[in-house]
């Protein structure tokens, strides 16, 4: 039984919005279809890429960007930190030797920017496959419309990116600065004096600029998960059409589950992040790696239950479709062997009908077949295999540290005597 529309939308027009998110006075049509879903392609900072030149509409000119991004948020860092005489010594740690600094801004910053085209080519045909592969009954298409709708209009909200700007620096300039990026050394964006934290030339362009662009960008995923998982929160309240004896084994929602190669790169520009901060308390506070395994653990769970934790929400109805599908399929099979029982087993076959190449062998494993896959289905759209290579994306940055337990000569020594 469907979810009634009005559960889930509130009327069947639904306003027009244009791609920033405003709403055109006095008009109502139909939402855009599927085909227009994008998590990216919106949004106050969108249409400030558009405007200067730094995107198209497709989300192009990608490498455009990550040059003027990397220009604005990396080179002014070393321009001050050569005036100051801290880009190779002068200091503990030198801007040059800063690894945190270099894995965030050269690689995890590029690699977010490369993932919104990434996330809006293959996200965009993932929505698609609820429509061809038939899953939204007639009676629901307007609540599932509603729901584009809806996640449209809450990825172009413009309050939304500037609370997460006002964030930023409210709380990652005006309270966590100072203490994040303290260390116990002199470096070259700052030092202790006096138990206070003293920031450089080149740590007020850090602290006050280069910081709060990377975590915007960083929050700005944050907030896009949050609307992936809203919509499909959303076709979760839809009744849709499963298919038992799909062989997916998710009743036909198994695409469902390639997510995890979509929101990849996200994860592996987060690994990249803790490495980076992880290499500096190693190398320059005297840390070790084990002392790091609360982060890699919470890290990876997060991450993981961030990508694939919404998928939970199909679980009711992937558990319904299985348990109606064994029962109705059961019953069929029944039938069936009932029949071919007492034609073949008991004589009843008509008299000359020969046994061998009858297609009734073929139809009893095709039955067999189809029975089993309704009992191999999953109450979940995903694998273990999904989960496995979203932890190995995350935790991917961070195997290099593994050296700092032991020298590169001692580790090729054990895998020689592995060998042989």
């Amino acid at each position: 039984m469907g979810v009634p529309s009005d559960r889930v939308a509130p009327h069947n027009r639904i306003p027009v919005h244009d791609r920033v998110g405003n709403v055109s006075p006095g008009s109502t049509v139909q939402p855009a279809p599927s085909a227009d879903f994008s998590l990216v392609l919106g949004g106050p900072l969108y249409q400030l890429w558009r405007r200067t030149h730094l995107t198209g509409d497709a989300l192009d000119l990608t490498r455009r960007r990550i040059i003027v991004v990397t220009v604005l948020a990396w080179v002014p860092l070393l321009v001050l930190s050569v005036l100051q005489g801290h880009a190779l010594g002068g200091v503990t740690l030198p801007f040059f030797y800063d690894i945190e600094l270099h894995a965030r801004l050269l690689l995890a910053m590029p690699i977010l920017l490369v993932a919104e085209l990434a996330v809006h080519r293959r996200l965009r045909s993932t929505v698609e496959q609820f429509v061809e592969r038939g899953l939204i009954p007639d009676s629901q298409r307007t609540s599932f419309d509603w729901a584009l709708s809806s996640a449209m209009r809450l990825r172009n909200s413009v309050w939304v990116e500037a609370g997460l700007f006002v964030l930023v620096y409210v709380v990652g300039v005006g309270l966590l600065w100072r203490r994040q990026m303290a260390l116990p050394v002199a470096s070259w964006h700052g030092a202790m004096v006096d138990g206070i934290w003293r920031p450089s030339l080149a740590g007020w362009w850090l602290g006050l600029v280069s910081l709060p662009w990377f975590q915007f960008l960083l929050l700005r995923w944050y907030f896009r998960f949050f609307i992936w998982a809203r919509f499909l929160w959303h076709m979760s309240r839809i009744e849709l059409n499963l298919m038992p004896t799909h062989p997916d084994r998710a009743g036909g929602l198994g695409f469902l589950g390639h997510v995890s190669r979509t929101f990849a790169p996200v994860l592996l520009a987060q690994g990249v992040l803790l490495a980076g901060l992880m290499a500096n308390r190693i190398f320059y506070a005297g840390a070790t790696l084990p002392q790091f395994k609360v982060e890699l653990i919470g890290l990876v769970t997060v991450m993981i239950f961030a990508i694939l934790g919404p998928l939970l929400l199909f679980t009711r109805q992937l558990e319904e479709a299985k348990r109606a599908g064994s029962r109705k399929y059961g019953a069929l099979a029944q039938r069936y062997m009932g029949e071919f029982d007492r034609k073949w087993v008991r004589g009843e076959a008509p008299p000359g009908e020969p046994l061998l190449g009858s297609a009734d062998i073929q139809s009893l494993a095709d039955m067999g077949n189809s029975y089993g896959v309704v009992k191999e289905m999953r109450w979940i759209p995903f694998t273990l295999s999904n989960v496995i290579q979203l932890a190995v994306t995350t935790l991917l940055p961070v195997l290099p540290l593994g050296l700092t337990m032991f020298s590169l000569e001692e580790l090729l020594d054990r895998l020689l005597k592995v060998v042989f």
